[in-house]
């Protein structure tokens, strides 16, 4: 049965996966499309009053700065499509479609709430090109974060008036003709509805919340990443015991424990060094559940803010429908300041991540801390350099990002002549998550190869029944290293596998499903 997620009701973070990377089918609630009508009738009649009806920003005033100047009747349809050409500056490399497909939804969501004060037919629209694959052109670059994502909202927003550019079957086109391809039929803006397609932070949030869910399957990743090689390094699983960590009970602690006793059940290596001399490892593996564990409850409470806010409404001004009639309020909700906190945050949790499994990896080749492995993991001591520079690359990979880390959200310029004075910056505090997962995830897949290849170096011995299974997974994509070669290909694909999910497949098919 195909997926449908329907907008106007509650949404989850899961439905945004589904929406933006399997092609989910998308409907409109409704209730919600009564509610909807409700509060267009507001703004019609808002609009029908001509000049003797109250001031109401962006319905019959200008916009930002321009908020006293009063909109004569007969131009009020014009103001809407002036203000989609005028705020499309946004710059750079175009987002990716699955982010362009999350904008969409969760722009649509906003609008469905029935608090924008637009036409059913506006989201109907939106909807209609996420099902049939209008995926309109934005540039990465050229949000502030306030008054929401108007740059490249505004990009999204273009399309649906027949301007901008779209991809659709594989062309970019100019957006006439990809939703004339897709026989999605363009609108004309009426009151308000240009405004309320860009006044809000679904930039921010659709990157930002595929960005954490990539983290959350990225910090399982690092459970099992550890636990390789901790097997590989001869490490010990007492610092995992339950009785251990249970006694300083962060949730997250007790969640990578768990992980890294399944991980490392049955094995064969550890036996083989019960009775070793050696009394404590390094911090890299001793202290893998207060640090992977601090990045999970951090992650926890980055998930709770943006569910909360893919159900928010995020427009500005808000209509509101009471016993007395209606009542149209300018606030500040489109404000991304909520969010710039949480992505800044998201940034350092994956930093960390990488941070120590770079620190396993020096363990890992470093013949001075390595149990007794091959100097940098080399199949011929002296003519092959081995793993080396694997262990360069992941450093520099953590440099990158130390220095992403800085942190956007506490930076404001002013815009639109002091009246939007101080802003969150969160658009650029998700481009640099989004960079620092990717780094992160590459320095875990070198890390896994690295660790796969100290754990072949202690054959005939078995890994934990879970550690085994990540490699094999791995080793049927990625040979033994038997003389040197270039390990860049090796680390694309086991960066695929942690990315595509298939390693943690493998591995909970083995051990079960890992918190």
């Amino acid at each position: 049965m195909d997926e449908l997620v329907r907008v106007g009701s509650a949404l989850v973070l899961e439905d945004l996966l589904a929406v933006a990377r399997r092609r989910a089918t998308v409907a409109f609630d409704n209730d919600a499309r009564q509610r909807v009508s409700t509060a267009r009738a507001a703004i019609d009649a808002i609009a029908a009053g001509g000049d003797d009806s109250p001031r109401v920003y962006g319905v019959n005033t200008g916009f930002g700065a321009l908020a006293e100047t009063r909109i004569s009747p007969r131009d009020i349809c014009r103001l809407q499509h002036n203000l989609l050409r005028s705020h499309s500056c946004g710059v750079g490399d175009p987002l990716p479609t699955e982010v362009v497909r999350a904008m969409m939804l969760l722009r649509a969501q906003v609008l469905a709430l029935g608090f924008s004060g637009v036409r059913p037919l506006v989201v109907d629209t939106l909807l209609a090109m996420l099902n049939s694959g209008v995926h309109p052109v934005i540039p990465s670059q050229g949000s502030v974060g306030a008054s929401g994502d108007l740059a490249p909202l505004a990009h999204l927003a273009s399309v649906l008036i027949g301007e901008g550019s779209a991809e659709f079957s594989g062309a970019v086109l100019s957006g006439a003709e990809a939703m004339a391809r897709a026989g999605v039929a363009v609108i004309a803006l009426e009151a308000k509805e240009g405004l309320s397609l860009i006044n809000g932070t679904q930039y921010m949030l659709a990157y930002g919340a595929l960005t954490l869910l990539d983290a959350e399957a990225l910090a399982r990743c690092a459970d099992v990443a550890g636990a390789m090689s901790l097997e590989a390094l001869k490490g010990s699983g007492r610092p995992f015991e339950e009785r251990v960590v249970a006694v300083r009970p962060h949730p997250g602690a007790l969640d990578v424990a768990r992980n890294l006793r399944s991980l490392l059940a049955e094995s064969e290596i550890a036996e083989s060094h019960r009775d070793c001399g050696k009394v404590q490892d390094p911090y890299s593996l001793r202290c893998m559940p207060q640090v992977h564990g601090a990045s999970r409850d951090a992650m926890r409470w980055i998930r709770e803010v943006l569910a909360r806010e893919m159900n928010s409404v995020t427009d500005n001004p808000l209509v509101f429908i009471g016993s007395d009639g209606a009542e149209v309020v300018s606030g500040g909700n489109f404000h991304g300041q909520p969010l710039a906190f949480a992505l800044d945050l998201l940034a350092m949790t994956c930093a960390e991540l990488a941070n120590i499994s770079e620190r396993r990896v020096e363990q890992l080749v470093n013949p001075a801390l390595s149990s007794g492995l091959p100097p940098f993991l080399a199949p011929h001591t002296g003519l092959d350099s081995g793993f080396m520079i694997a262990q360069v690359t992941a450093a520099s990979l953590v440099t990158e990002n130390k220095i992403l880390c800085h942190p956007a959200s506490v930076d404001s310029i002013p815009s639109s002549a002091g009246r939007e004075d101080h802003v969150s910056m969160g658009a650029t505090s998700a481009l640099k998550a989004s960079r620092v997962v990717r780094n992160a995830r590459m320095a875990v897949a070198i890390e896994m190869l690295a660790a796969a290849q100290g754990l072949d170096s202690r054959l005939p011995l078995k890994p934990g029944r879970g550690v085994a299974a990540a490699h094999a997974h791995l080793r049927s994509m990625v040979a033994t290293l038997t003389a040197d070669r270039a390990l860049a290909p090796d680390f694309v694909l086991a960066d695929a596998a942690i990315a595509s999910g298939s390693l943690l497949v493998a591995v909970e098919a083995a051990v079960g499903a890992l918190a």
